[in-house]
């Protein structure tokens, strides 16, 4: 399944470690010290703010995009991983793969089914069993003496 990764995603790879590290922030904060060291040389000039406005804003500009790449790529594959353990689970409901599609207001429909869930578990005798929405309604309708399968 491995492919050959492009330029760009190689860069932004090896550039999302590079900056992520000990050296990097080192690295930065010497540059800052510098900056604040050269200060009584350039009269604290106007030109001299300049350069490190300059720098930083570029920087960060830069900077947002690579983090918002690395931010959706892991996003991606933490959804994947996610996906692949709910359909591997026989007692997992498959109707939350794929969630991330879903619009704010499924998503807060979906929330007040989990807080039934909760709500349902609480009334459990074993905190450590779980089940779908559909098993934990059932289960609950059982244990309440009114057993009507839902439709």
């Amino acid at each position: 399944m491995k492919k050959k990764i492009n330029l760009f995603e190689r860069f932004s790879n090896w550039a999302t470690t590079a900056t992520g590290s000990s050296a990097a922030f080192i690295v930065a904060a010497l540059v800052v010290l510098v900056w604040a060291i050269s200060g009584p040389v350039f009269n604290y000039s106007e030109t001299w703010q300049l350069v490190i406005n300059t720098g930083t804003t570029i920087v960060t500009f830069l900077m947002v995009f690579l983090i918002q790449k690395s931010q959706n790529k892991d996003s991606k594959a933490i959804h994947l991983k996610l996906n692949e353990l709910l359909a591997s689970h026989e007692g997992t409901s498959n109707r939350i793969v794929d969630i991330e599609n879903l619009t704010e207001k499924e998503l807060d429909e979906l929330h007040r089914f989990y807080a039934r869930i909760s709500a349902l578990a609480e009334k459990e005798d074993d905190i450590t069993r779980t089940h779908s929405i559909d098993a934990a309604e059932e289960n609950q309708r059982r244990k309440s003496g009114s057993h009507k399968p839902k439709p």
